[in-house]
């Protein structure tokens, strides 16, 4: 082994082996392992975060499916200076994620509302949990290179068939591997959570106490059935129903209800197929025709990992240059995913002139460009994390422009959009401002156009954190399409046993926070649901906020879920 491979496995070894060690103590006769991880956000001294997994294998009727997917997995933040057990804790969060989404997509939100709730006086946990079918995820290159340091470590991993510690990236998993999911869908994912619960916290009127249950995007639509649902059937057995569960709701960009989420808004025939696929995606349009969501480009496997890929390169070398586009391998999914995010116009999007690849950006300015919602165009991917600088922005014109009623619809979130116009110069670099240097001297003289210090929200420094660090993703490689599919068919038979409770949503308290430039949301069914709408937030920043806003404020999402809990 030469000297490079060596200085790369030992720092492997060290930075893991504190994980493995933990896990290894924590291990119980029940098969449960929890162990700490290593952050670097501001708040990491005051909340410690954890991975917990549990031995809850599926039925056996699932069919041939990996032994790791017999386990289900969450996040776990609590306060350092607060009880080592949940049940000790004054509330308990348990949040399910969105579309595409995973566990990670909560890490700053989580730590923020531990932290309120501490000023507060009150020590409060956050679970978010991870779908069992993220079990096939494989983030060894991401931790591998959060050891190293170094870029290489991944990318070398995931596309030129690079060892790291004896591991090899086996490619994206699909047919046979995958077909197991084809019955994991909208009462196996209720019966996960019904698990995690038990298992947790077993005292029945501690979960009826101390439990809030929510969630973000989609997983709004998945807790309104919890709340509704009856895991044995019999209506007048209540222990196990959903609302028992549960002393309250908290909703994130989404609305607790039990139905399937409402059309996004108004539809845009021009808009190319391959661009088209990913709305109709998060608005349900798409279902279980295979058991994960693999389309052509945008949305799959080899997509969604690109985009903690973009998070590492922005975490470890904020000022290096295109890292992440310099390595990615070239074929068409890559090719056209990348026309489809950056092209400044339909022209561009259809001959590939100029080519995205030939742009200069630093990595920030890449991961900012990928999900900025003055460049991201899908509004469910959409986070306000600053602006580009450095050199000519012009209107983006695709996949629409940036007209009232695109920007009303609920599709494309509400910024104008703006694009890079220097493509293939070395010499101008595109840089980023972070969501706090935005109308500052290195601000670009028409950025006014696009958008105001009151308007950015995230932090893109927390946000490459967030893609890369926690060892369960933000991102979703294999979403399983049954989920949808399951909620478009509500008056399915195998649903009649257990959808009982339709009055569950009403019995307890909630808490709706939805961000102005957010998703259009389906109309809320509880008595006393006022919404709480944050100027300036879109989708995904009720998730990935700043403690501290421009204005000198506190986040306001982490301060209302923190206040809601000590009602």
């Amino acid at each position: 082994m030469g000297s490079t491979a060596i200085r790369v496995a030992l720092a492997i070894a060290s930075a893991l082996a504190g994980s493995v060690v933990v896990a290894q103590h924590a291990s119980a006769q029940d098969g449960r392992t929890e162990a700490p991880y290593t952050s670097t956000a501001p708040l990491a001294d005051e909340v410690i975060g954890s991975v917990v997994s549990i031995a809850v294998p599926l039925p056996e009727n699932v069919g041939p499916r990996p032994e790791q997917c017999d386990r289900l997995s969450y996040l776990r933040w609590r306060s350092a200076e607060g009880p080592a057990e949940s049940a000790a804790a004054d509330r308990i969060f348990v949040a399910q994620p969105g579309i595409f989404e995973g566990a990670g997509a909560f890490e700053s939100v989580a730590r923020n509302t531990v932290v309120a709730a501490d000023k507060r006086g009150a020590h409060v946990e956050f679970w978010a949990l991870d779908r069992r079918s993220n079990c096939l995820e494989d983030h060894t290159g991401v931790q591998a290179a959060l050891a190293t340091g170094d870029f290489d470590t991944a990318t070398d991993y995931y596309f030129h068939d690079a060892e790291i510690d004896g591991s090899r990236f086996a490619g994206y998993a699909a047919g046979d591997d995958v077909a197991w999911l084809a019955h994991v869908g909208l009462e196996q994912t209720l019966r996960d959570q019904y698990d995690v619960l038990r298992h947790e916290l077993p005292d029945p009127q501690l979960r009826r106490e101390k439990v809030l249950c929510g969630g973000h995007s989609l997983g709004g639509s998945i807790t309104g059935f919890f709340a509704e649902w009856d895991f044995d059937g019999n209506a007048h057995t209540l222990d196990d129903a959903g609302f028992n569960q549960c002393s309250g709701y908290f909703a994130l960009d989404t609305a607790i209800v039990a139905k399937s989420p409402a059309p996004m808004g108004g539809s845009f025939p021009q808009i190319p197929d391959i661009v088209k696929a990913p709305v109709d995606a998060a608005t349900g349009a798409i279902t279980g025709a295979m058991p994960v969501l693999a389309l052509p480009a945008v949305i799959n496997p080899e997509t969604t990992n690109m985009l903690a890929l973009a998070g590492l390169a922005a975490r470890l070398d904020p000022e290096g240059v295109n890292d992440l586009v310099e390595r990615l391998p070239g074929n068409p999914n890559v090719d056209w995913t990348l026309r489809a995010l950056f092209a400044k116009d339909a022209a561009m999007f259809a001959t590939g002139d100029p080519d995205v690849r030939t742009l200069n950006a630093t990595n920030e300015a890449v991961l900012g460009a990928i999900l900025d919602d003055n460049s991201q165009p899908f509004g469910f991917l959409q986070a306000s994390i600053g602006f580009i600088t450095g050199a000519p922005v012009q209107d983006k014109l695709f996949p629409v422009p940036s007209t009232p009623e695109v920007l009303g619809s609920g599709l494309f979130g509400d910024a104008p959009k703006a694009s890079p116009s220097v493509y293939g110069r070395p010499e101008v670099l595109y840089r980023w401002l972070d969501y706090d240097e935005v109308g500052t001297a290195e601000s670009l003289p028409d950025e006014s156009r696009y958008t105001t210090p009151a308007s950015e929200v995230s932090s893109i420094n927390e946000l490459a954190r967030n893609l890369s660090e926690p060892p369960l993703d933000f991102t979703e490689w294999y979403f399983p399409t049954r989920l949808p599919s399951d909620l478009a068919l509500l008056s399915a038979a195998s649903f009649a046993t257990h959808h009982i409770h339709r009055d569950g949503v009403a019995r307890h308290p909630i808490l709706m926070l939805q961000g102005s430039g957010g998703i259009s949301l389906p109309e809320s069914e509880h008595p006393d649901d006022l919404p709480i709408v944050l100027p300036g937030y879109n989708h995904i920043d009720v998730l990935t906020a700043a403690g501290e806003r421009n204005d000198g404020r506190l986040e306001p999402v982490s301060e209302a879920l923190a206040e809601f809990a000590g009602r």
